[in-house]
């Protein structure tokens, strides 16, 4: 930005101001940004002026832009709370997370009063895999922010991290009490409900949520998850169509669109339809992030590299002697959601649901050339997962955590742990990456969802699945196919409970009766009987497949050591 020789005098700059100030009260943001830009030419140094041009392009979704604004304005004024916050926004938008949470922590250091910097936080660390700093984030709204929107709905979301369901439920609804249009709350609430199995209510909340703010429109996501769409269901067909045209709708909210919109065609078997919206959401995320599928091949070379058999055979002289962990691996969307569905329903088991403690811990160890090998590290690295696990189940002689991306870490897994249980979870290979196609992830995972990309991918995560089954002891990294749980649930079911060394109990083929709260995309179909109508689901998609065309052959999980149940 140029600065104007001279110094502007106020006659000069409070017409610009005045203008853009009528532009912002009739709800003109977009028009407000020239007088604005006009402004910031003539006092470049003014914070303020720096601070409502960002806010004006953040509010009309020029984010990039937004961000250079509110960057010069706390460079003006570092101590401006306000500017850091809607830098944090920002920044969330553009899926910078750590420099949000560093803009969202300058403001609160600042302002602690500040509730939605709090809540926002949270929302982020939680993502994150942060559960203890979620909960401290969103108690800090609610002290903060009282019996406001962000507040109250700070307070449930605390209540939920900790598995507090009901009272959160109940916060939620005495929200919506005190505030009927409270969109964010009908939201989460639609959420709990789902999660705990109860659609029919969790649909009138969705419905509310969109009804009231219609830049929700990706809550149709959950929406449509919550029952197969029918015939009958025509005018939703509609609503979602239209609600792609809403003005200011966030990449976000579209890609979540698109989704619900395909997995509706799905449903009412218009599978070209569908696959244009599957098709259509991958766009919207590409336009977001990026993946290096050549730079994660080569990470994988060198996780291949370090976990040498020597190395892998050290465990029991390295490694903590606790068999508490079961871990439950594999790609997303090949059945680890029922995996764990199952071994939870054991009176034994604790469930710990998708943690991020090895991708956190494991990526600090991959940078480094010798911490994995250094007892203290190992010690230390086993004392804090047990910590985690122990909050999860205190009493319980096994915890599951089935965050799927440990298949990354499954060496250092058992090194630290050489008596724990890794299952990893198997599904045909097009079967498995045309389902993470129509999923929505949340952009903190680096990770395709299509393409020859998510290809290349499925194939890197083969080569190290290939290490793991030659390096690792066959009691300890155990193997199952969804096809074969399904066809003969009882057989595979009772190998996997053997293999977790408990005594059998019959609950464990109930699955769908677990009461506990499920946190998936199919917590619809998690409820229902063990189910085979998902096996080579690809064939109804055939013509549009595209790259992932080339999985249709691979055949590998079928003849690499089927049986080593």
């Amino acid at each position: 930005m140029s600065q104007s020789p001279n110094p502007a005098s106020p006659q000069q700059v409070a017409p610009l101001l005045a203008l853009a100030a009528n532009m912002l009260r009739a709800g003109r943001p977009a028009d407000a940004i020239a007088p604005l830009r006009d402004a910031a030419l003539l006092e470049p140094s003014s914070p303020i002026i720096q601070h409502d041009l960002g806010l004006a392009c953040l509010e009309v979704g020029r984010v990039p832009d937004a961000i250079a604004a509110l960057q010069r304005a706390v460079a003006s004024n570092p101590r401006y709370a306000d500017a850091y916050f809607r830098l944090g926004i920002a920044l969330e938008k553009l899926g910078n997370i750590g420099e949000a949470l560093a803009a969202y922590d300058r403001a609160t250091k600042l302002l602690p009063s500040l509730t939605e910097a709090w809540f926002r936080a949270g929302a982020l660390v939680y993502t994150l895999g942060h559960r203890e700093e979620a909960i401290g984030c969103f108690r800090r709204a609610a002290v903060t922010g009282g019996k406001t929107s962000f507040g109250r709905v700070g307070k449930a979301r605390a209540l939920l991290i900790e598995d507090r369901n009901q009272e959160a439920e109940q916060v939620l609804r005495e929200t919506l009490v005190a505030d009927p249009r409270n969109a964010m709350a009908y939201d989460l609430l639609g959420n709990v409900l789902s999660e705990l199995g109860r659609f029919d209510e969790a649909r009138a909340c969705f419905e509310r949520a969109i009804a009231i703010a219609p830049l929700l429109a990706g809550s149709y996501y959950d929406l449509v998850r919550c029952r197969r769409v029918t015939s009958d269901d025509h005018g939703l067909f509609q609503g979602m169509e239209a609600a792609l045209a809403t003005p200011g709708l966030e990449a976000a909210q579209r890609l979540r669109l698109h989704l619900a919109i395909g997995k509706a065609a799905d449903d009412l078997g218009d599978y070209g339809l569908a696959m244009q919206h599957f098709d259509a959401a991958d766009a919207v995320r590409r336009s977001c992030a990026s993946f290096d599928s050549a730079a994660f091949s080569v990470e994988i070379d060198r996780l291949i590299a370090r976990c040498t058999p020597e190395w892998i055979a050290r465990a029991p002289e390295l490694g903590n002697c606790e068999a508490t962990p079961v871990l439950i691996i594999g790609m997303p969307r090949s059945g680890t959601t029922l995996v764990e569905q199952i071994v939870s329903m054991h009176p034994e088991v604790g469930a710990g649901g998708e943690l991020n403690f090895w991708n956190e811990r494991g990526a600090a160890w991959h940078c480094s050339d010798a911490a994995g090998n250094a007892r203290p590290f190992l010690a230390k690295v086993a004392a804090d997962y047990l910590g985690v696990l122990r909050a999860i189940g205190p009493t319980a002689a096994r915890v599951t955590d089935k965050m799927p991306f440990n298949f990354l870490w499954a060496g250092l897994i058992h090194v630290a742990f050489p008596r724990a249980i890794i299952i990893h979870c198997r599904r045909t290979a097009v079967d498995t990456a045309l389902s993470i196609h129509q999923t929505h992830f949340h952009p903190s995972f680096a990770f395709p969802t299509g393409g020859a990309e998510l290809v290349a991918y499925f194939r890197s995560y083969q080569r190290l699945i290939d290490h793991w089954r030659g390096v690792l002891p066959a009691d300890r990294f155990i193997e199952i196919d969804y096809e074969d749980l399904t066809r003969a649930p009882e057989p595979v079911i009772r190998r996997i409970i053997a293999a977790c060394g408990l005594a059998w109990d019959d609950s464990c083929l109930r699955p769908e009766s677990n009461p506990r709260a499920v946190k998936t995309p199919s917590k619809w179909q998690t409820r229902q009987p063990i189910y085979r109508t998902s096996v080579a689901r690809w064939r109804r998609y055939e013509p549009w497949l595209g790259p992932l065309r080339m999985l249709v052959d691979d055949g590998s999980h079928l003849d690499s050591g089927i049986a080593r149940l």
